[in-house]
């Protein structure tokens, strides 16, 4: 099954543009920038979306404006307008219980906690791709909240960058639907 849409998780607005919680988002800008895919915003499906071919594969793109956490009411009615179907869709995120510069790529299963998914699930179901952007955890529930908000350290940023792009390199395979070489190649990710 190849993907029609990729969904970038993150906070819109100004103040949260290179926060952690906003790798998401990270990853679709890459794409939009070398697909040239230009991203316009649409109140129907609250967020900026986009439509382009990737690796000979007509896709959409969108990054919800609903806030992390009712990222549910943009993923939702796009999907149900295109019937896209939840396994034709790849969701990245950022992940806290993977370090940055490693990222995994995952089919189905919970919402481990991340409050995008946590709402995309009741609307779609569980069974969609994700890409699991790694930025590492506080070391403490009580500071998740700070964490996610906050830029990530410069060497951070660029071990999270270089994950991206491996990401990147591999959306050939994760377009064609290859997902068992997409997952060895993008699991096996190690910063050089």
């Amino acid at each position: 099954m190849s993907i029609k849409l990729i969904v970038g998780l993150g906070n819109p607005g100004n103040e949260y543009k290179d926060t952690r919680h906003n790798t998401g988002f990270w990853f679709v800008d890459k794409i939009s920038e070398q697909f040239g895919i230009s991203l316009s915003h649409d109140k129907k499906f609250h967020g900026d979306v986009g439509r382009g071919t990737i690796f000979g594969q007509d896709v959409r793109l969108l990054k919800p404006d609903t806030f992390m956490n009712r990222s549910g009411l943009a993923v939702a009615p796009l999907a149900k307008f295109y019937n896209i179907a939840p396994n034709e869709i790849l969701i990245a995120h950022d992940e806290l219980d993977i370090a940055p510069g490693s990222i995994r790529l995952k089919t189905g299963g919970g919402h481990g906690g991340h409050n995008g998914l946590k709402d995309i699930v009741p609307h779609i179901g569980a069974d969609f791709h994700r890409l699991r952007i790694g930025i590492g955890h506080p070391g403490h529930a009580s500071k998740v909240s700070g964490w996610v908000l906050s830029k990530p350290s410069s060497d951070d940023g660029i071990s999270i960058d270089k994950a991206l792009d491996c990401a990147l390199d591999n959306l050939n395979l994760i377009m064609a639907g290859d997902f068992d070489k997409a997952r060895n190649a993008i699991n096996g990710f190690k910063l050089s």
